[in-house]
């Protein structure tokens, strides 16, 4: 054997053994055992909530396993409460955490919602035995989302229950349906190229619901003597509002007063 591959035996042996002996070490005593060792791997700080865990990779972290929901879990039981509200409620079916929460980025809110992912992993209960079709649709869905390129959201209008989710902040108070998916895409709530009907429309009342304070005294003694329109009724909205603002009364201009 040569020198010099004599030294290069040498030095691979040496490195192989440093990385084991450091891998062991953390292994064994977590992540404090050898100071410095993460910052050359630590992808970006973790979010303000969770800084306190900054040099404590394996609260999160499970050699060879990755961040488990266990681990989450652990920590979150607290938030038992919170999460049965009508609004996150779909938690308690889900079995990943990290489909929509991810750390590292940069320090902001680890929360970021993916459809697609809530669909899969909140089916697991319904559907343990995943089909080879199954699993290749989502190996072709995570490529294009890694390549950022464009996908049909079908498949989650079609499998989510969106109104079971968002009927609390539904604008419409239930006046136009549960499906939700028929108007509304899943990347932003606003209509692309959604127009309202003309101003000089008088059927504001299928789609708007009067304030609760139209339905007693405070319409009589109040909006109408505002308004002028003495012989308004409740569902004539078009005779007293305007259509970019339901403050933006006909005549006198914008008046909140509710």
């Amino acid at each position: 054997m040569s020198v010099r591959a004599f030294i290069y035996t040498v030095l691979v042996t040496l490195a192989i053994s440093g990385v084991a002996a450091l891998s062991i070490g953390l292994y064994r005593d977590g992540s404090l055992a050898v100071s410095g060792w993460t910052d050359a791997v630590l992808p970006g700080p973790i979010s303000a909530k969770h800084a306190f865990l900054s040099d404590k990779c394996e609260t999160c972290h499970t050699p060879t396993r990755g961040v488990q929901a266990a681990a989450c879990i652990s920590c979150h039981t607290t938030a038992a409460v919170d999460l049965g509200k009508q609004s996150t409620a779909f938690h308690a079916t889900s079995k990943e955490c990290r489909g929509c929460h991810a750390e590292h980025l940069g320090g902001v809110r680890p929360t970021r919602m993916d459809h697609a992912t809530l669909l899969r992993i909140g089916a697991f209960p319904q559907n343990p035995n995943t089909s080879a079709r199954e699993v290749i649709e989502q190996m072709a869905t995570d490529l294009k989302k890694f390549l950022r390129l464009p996908k049909s959201d079908e498949r989650e209008k079609a499998g989510l229950d969106c109104f079971n989710c968002h009927s609390n902040r539904d604008p419409h108070r239930g006046l136009i349906g549960r499906d939700c998916a028929s108007c509304h895409g899943l990347d932003s709530w606003r209509i692309t190229g959604f127009l309202h009907p003309s101003p000089t429309s008088k059927d504001c009342a299928q789609c708007h619901q009067a304030p609760p304070s139209h339905y007693m005294e405070h319409f009589v003694m109040m909006d109408k003597m505002i308004t002028g329109q003495e012989h308004a009724t409740v569902n004539q909205c078009f005779l007293c509002h305007r259509t970019d603002s339901f403050n933006d009364i006909k005549d006198i201009g914008w008046y909140k007063h509710h």
